[in-house]
């Protein structure tokens, strides 16, 4: 019997080992000192019930309404295309930020749109912080609808130091943006290459 059980627990150590360094190798791995629970932060299911809707504790109900809380303003869809469509666009002063996966970026983005996966943004702050400080706009977006990884990114830009005032979310997404006939850019950021528009 004894014998039985050192053997599992040698199999279960070395089961453990291997997981923890298949983590760590894997691009796509768990940073294992992140939070990726923060209080406060709750379902889709949640997310999708009306913002106006709080706690009974008085505290906002769902990421999307911390965010509006810390005073990041929420765009609509006129408000995305009038900044995409702003000469300052060009010139770095307005800068779109997608939080989503990257094989959803990969698969189409807002043409010019800087990747920034929420769940590894430390690949990401070396290229996209410098570029949110020097704009004087930041339009963070997701999927739309349930989605919450532009609330969850437009949080992470503000405690890395992005002012409230220049940061905005776009709750549409690409979902809306899509919907609009606007243009859509595959593979990495300026590949020049785009979705045929359907209207």
């Amino acid at each position: 019997m004894r014998n039985v059980l050192l053997e599992a627990l040698l199999v279960a150590g070395g089961a453990a080992v291997l997981a923890f360094a298949a983590n760590a190798l894997s691009p796509r791995g768990l940073s294992l000192g992140h939070d990726y629970f923060p209080r406060g932060a709750l379902t889709n299911s949640v997310l999708a019930q009306p913002a106006a809707q709080g706690s009974s504790t008085g505290a906002p109900a769902t990421v999307l309404d911390q965010v509006v809380a810390q005073g990041v303003h929420l765009a609509d869809g006129k408000e995305a295309q009038a900044l995409f469509h702003d000469p300052g666009f060009l010139q770095g002063q307005v800068a779109f930020v997608d939080a989503r996966a990257p094989e959803e970026y990969q698969a189409g983005h807002i043409p010019g749109a800087y990747e920034f996966d929420r769940f590894h943004p430390e690949n990401y702050m070396g290229t996209v912080l410098p570029v949110c400080q020097f704009a004087r706009q930041v339009m963070v977006y997701c999927n739309g609808g349930t989605c919450e990884d532009s609330a969850f990114a437009a949080m992470f830009l503000l405690s890395a130091g992005v002012p409230k005032e220049k940061l905005l979310v776009y709750p549409g997404g690409i979902s809306q943006w899509s919907t609009n006939g606007l243009p859509i850019e595959t593979g990495e950021r300026d590949s020049g290459r785009f979705l045929e528009v359907k209207r």
